[in-house]
């Protein structure tokens, strides 16, 4: 129940504060929402390539391609064939993978061990491109040759003993 009064204690408190140190609030706000525009800007270009590429990869069938590709090989890790397409567009795509979460919940049910892996896999996993996206094209880091792999690697990982847990609960 405190949950619903949190935002607005927040917002007072701000207030509160900033009218002690007598901090013109309005322009410092106009001065984030400029700051917060400018990114928006500066990340764009980035992130329409990732979606741009996504729906090339589904539309080309390049992503059927891949699934039965690696199902075997998911498989041996213990991956369900059914969370293939989950499990690779997972690191490009947030709305991609809750639609296909959506499309797993309709096809097996809300409450089965594939719906279950698949709802594990959206909780412990990430969309990697999309936070190298906006958090480097931030920085100075610009190597990315150690950071893409790792976290891709991590991911992976975390499929696998995301399954294992599944299966065993």
């Amino acid at each position: 129940m405190l949950s619903v009064y949190i935002i607005p204690i927040i917002i007072v408190s701000l207030l509160v504060f900033a009218s002690i140190k007598k901090l013109e609030t309005y322009n410092i706000f106009v001065k984030g929402a400029r700051g917060a525009f400018d990114l928006v800007l500066s990340i764009f270009p980035f992130i329409a390539t990732i979606m741009i590429m996504v729906a090339l990869m589904r539309a080309s069938g390049l992503t059927d391609v891949l699934i039965s590709l690696l199902a075997p090989i998911f498989n041996i890790l213990g991956i369900p064939t059914e969370v293939s397409e989950l499990v690779l567009l997972r690191p490009f795509t947030g709305s991609g993978s809750y639609a296909i979460l959506s499309n797993i919940f309709n096809t097996y049910g809300a409450d089965t061990y594939i719906s279950r892996c698949a709802s594990v896999i959206m909780g412990t996993s990430e969309t990697i491109f999309y936070v190298v996206a906006v958090y480097f094209s931030q920085t100075s880091v610009k190597k990315l040759s150690y950071a893409i792999p790792l976290a891709l690697f991590c991911s992976l990982f975390g499929t696998i003993i995301a399954c294992l847990i599944c299966k065993i609960i």
